[in-house]
């Protein structure tokens, strides 16, 4: 039976309908094996073949025909063992005899949506397009106007807040002396003072053990060495009671999801707490596939997942789309967010995150109007995923720097754009401009943003591109051990090296910062709103987002 179907030729594509073919050098290959060992799809394999060759040999030769059977690798051209483009193969060999081309008249997607299935995937959008942030100038320099600073010399302080920021004359506080005195019973609500770019929510489970542990150790070392504020958001799916006890907590945001993923533990261990968590964000959405909730597929559902989860394990766990028991705007933001408020005894920052969509503006209604939301997250259509449809990362969602800048207008109307910070995520750093995206995003409102795809690709070296390249974060196969629970594959990640990598990354884009607001003339708050600031060289854009257009 199983001959019978492949033997179909349209139920088996070619070889030449894959997104990327295995180029394979007979001469230089050794026949080793290294690359079929390492290819996380098992795309190639051992194969003998056989060539007919015309042959004239003796003192008289005449010409004759002569069968040679030798040994080499193949690509398998079963379309669930596809090949992704990986480039682990090329890695691993010593004499550079295989690599895999992309294809880009492939057919790919004619043949994986099939028995019913849509094709599932991680990674982002495949658009190779220049996003709309790359797109935008800083074309405010002082010169001789107001005091340009020196980001080499002056002193800076590159951080935000986190929280609803009260207006002074609101506080019931008073000055007596040098103290600062409380007065009367009215909430004061909790603030925390951070790096304006944080890691966003990957989870324990969708990220590899090595990978979350190298994470946290870099954002240690960033607050306690480098005095950098750096956070990292947990993600869907629980944290180990192990680090909800210690004193790192405070570096960590931990998110809610509708899946309730992990929370028994986290309500469980609140009294043991050594530390309040940086805040804590609840997810309605994400970018990469709005309205859709979270999936981590059994693959990657393994036993130690599992009980982090209080789920049995290697089955799948979907989130669903939105919080089972909210069914309005007004319930979902009062019911969650106060009752997230009230388990912290009020003292920590309670967010919600949804989708970049056109309705971020009803969200972002209700949330001025409520005393306890310390803030609005967004993602935007280019945000990443360990599984979605591909429909989903590919057409749904909204780009976020029009959605920012909505929504910070919308504050300005309310006079309240001071108060109620934005934080903005989804494509941030998609072509290596992390700095600058950041820097542009403040500029038209944002006063924090949020990296995932990023900070995998500079301090792990995810291979996953724009192209369809890998994106098997869904499957658990991941080559380089980044979004894997396969000891196997997870061991060729070095803790030590993400760590370091991460504190890298994080004190360039420091400097990076300092040296585009010192110009403006900022160093110790950031150009929040600071729209005079920008230029883009396309008109529509420039109407768009209400700043200056210059070509």
């Amino acid at each position: 039976m199983e001959s019978k179907v492949r033997a179909d030729f349209n139920y088996n594509p070619s070889l030449m309908d894959f997104p990327y073919i295995i180029k394979w050098d007979e001469n230089k290959c050794t026949r080793c094996g290294k690359c079929t060992a390492v290819c996380p799809m098992k795309a190639i394999e051992p194969a003998v073949f056989v060539k007919r060759l015309v042959e004239s040999e003796g003192p008289f030769p005449s010409p004759s025909m002569v069968r040679k059977v030798y040994h080499g690798i193949r690509q398998v051209d079963d379309v669930e063992r596809y090949c992704t483009g990986c480039g682990m193969c090329e890695t691993v060999c010593p004499n550079g005899a295989i690599f895999p081309v992309y294809n880009p008249a492939n057919k790919f997607l004619f043949h994986k949506n099939k028995s019913g299935v849509p094709y599932k995937r991680g990674g982002r959008r495949n658009d190779q397009s220049l996003s709309t942030l790359d797109r935008l100038k800083f074309t405010r320099i002082s010169m001789l106007t107001d005091p340009a600073l020196d980001a080499q010399r002056h002193e800076f302080n590159i951080v935000t807040l986190l929280g609803r920021v009260m207006p002074a004359e609101e506080l019931p506080l008073k000055v007596k002396g040098d103290d600062l005195i409380y007065e009367g019973n009215e909430y004061i609500p909790p603030v925390r003072e951070i790096f304006p770019i944080m890691i966003g929510s990957m989870s324990m489970g969708a990220l590899s053990p090595r990978m979350w542990e190298g994470l946290m150790l870099g954002v240690a070392y960033l607050n306690e060495v480098e005095k950098i504020p750096v956070v990292m958001c947990s993600g869907e799916g629980g944290v180990p009671p192990r680090l909800l006890k210690s004193r790192f907590v405070k570096y960590l945001i931990i998110q809610i999801a509708s899946g309730y993923f992990g929370w028994d533990e986290i309500i469980h261990t609140i009294p043991k707490m050594k530390e309040d968590p940086c805040a804590i964000e609840i997810k309605y959405g994400q970018g990469a596939k709005p309205g859709d909730g979270g999936l981590l597929m059994a693959p990657k559902v393994l036993p130690h997942i599992a009980k982090i989860r209080g789920v049995p394990p290697y089955v799948d766990l979907p989130s669903p789309p939105t919080h089972q028991t909210k069914y309005s705007i007004e319930e979902s933001v009062m019911k969650m967010i106060t009752s997230m408020s009230m388990a912290f005894g009020f003292r920590v920052p309670v967010f919600p995150k949804i989708s970049g969509t056109k309705t971020a503006l009803a969200v972002l209604n209700n949330l001025v109007r409520n005393p306890f939301a310390a803030g609005l997250s967004i993602d935007g259509e280019d945000g990443g995923t360990g599984a979605a449809y591909n429909v989903s990362l590919d057409k749904m969602g909204h780009p976020i720097a029009s959605n920012i800048r909505d929504c910070y207008l919308e504050l300005v109307k309310y006079g309240k754009q001071n108060e109620i910070p934005l934080i903005a995520a989804g494509g941030i750093g998609k072509t290596g401009n992390l700095a600058a995206n950041t820097a542009a995003l403040i500029m038209l409102g944002a006063s924090a943003v949020s990296i995932g795809k990023y900070i995998m690709q500079a301090a792990a070296g995810c291979l996953g591109d724009e192209r369809n390249r890998c994106n098997i974060c869904n499957i658990g196969k991941c080559p380089k051990g980044i979004t894997t629970q396969d000891p196997k594959l997870y061991k060729r990640l070095d803790v030590d090296k993400v760590a370091e990598r991460t504190v890298e990354v994080f004190k360039a884009a420091n400097m990076e910062l300092k040296k585009i607001f010192a110009p403006m003339g900022r160093s110790t708050q950031l150009p929040i709103g600071m729209s005079d600031g920008l230029s883009a060289d396309d008109k529509a854009i420039a109407e768009r987002l209400k700043i200056d257009y210059a070509c």
